[in-house]
């Protein structure tokens, strides 16, 4: 690890326990993980090509229960350098505001915002925390896939205005595949660098 990185690390441990209390910790076997974020936020290009990241995608950060993703992509706040501004929200809560909003939801999280007075769009760059958990739930009796569609329309937009798009989950790409469908793993795919915990990261809540 370079000084500069040991530095970042040391930063970020600090910042964790004025967060998250004295229990936060940075665990030496997430290493890898926690410097791939670092290199993403502070555009470290030579860091990131060398992990095969592409700095022109978002993050989709994948790992078992407990293995610190919320927290960590929470804090990644602190190095940012990008012009969008990182927004979490739980896909738990936009599955209930589908339900109590119905399809305004989607260009809710979907759409980048116009000023009045230009034609640039105001980016919001969103992290969907816990993709898999949310359910399906129904407006007026009408059943959506409401984060398949938002991810679709997110694409539309990646492809059109380079809008990022994070997510953390629990689940494998089959998995994602399975409840989403084919076309939403390949659009992750083209929109996300896959950072993953190793499938034995122990629950830190514990």
């Amino acid at each position: 690890m370079t000084p500069f990185y040991q530095q970042a690390f040391a930063f970020l441990y600090e910042k964790g326990r004025l967060t998250y209390g004295k229990k936060f910790n940075l665990d030496e076997k997430d290493t890898l993980v926690i410097g791939r974020l670092i290199a993403w936020y502070i555009r470290d290009e030579p860091t990131a090509t060398r992990h095969g990241m592409d700095l022109d995608k978002g993050i989709l950060l994948s790992g078992p229960v407990g293995s610190g993703k919320t927290s960590l992509l929470s804090l990644m706040k602190f190095f940012n350098r990008t012009d969008q501004p990182l927004i979490l929200k739980p896909c738990r809560d936009i599955a209930f505001e589908f339900q109590k909003d119905g399809f305004e939801v989607i260009r809710r999280y979907a759409a980048p915002s116009w000023h009045p007075s230009t034609a640039v769009p105001k980016i919001k760059s969103y992290c969907f925390d816990d993709l898999g958990t949310e359910q399906s739930l129904k407006h007026f009796g009408q059943e959506c896939n409401i984060m398949a569609e938002i991810i679709l329309s997110r694409y539309d937009h990646y492809i059109r205005h380079r809008m990022f798009t994070h997510f953390t989950t629990n689940l494998s790409a089959d998995e994602i595949e399975s409840i989403y469908g084919s076309r939403v793993r390949s659009r992750l795919r083209e929109m996300c660098n896959l950072i993953a915990f190793p499938g034995d990261t122990p629950d830190k809540r514990k």
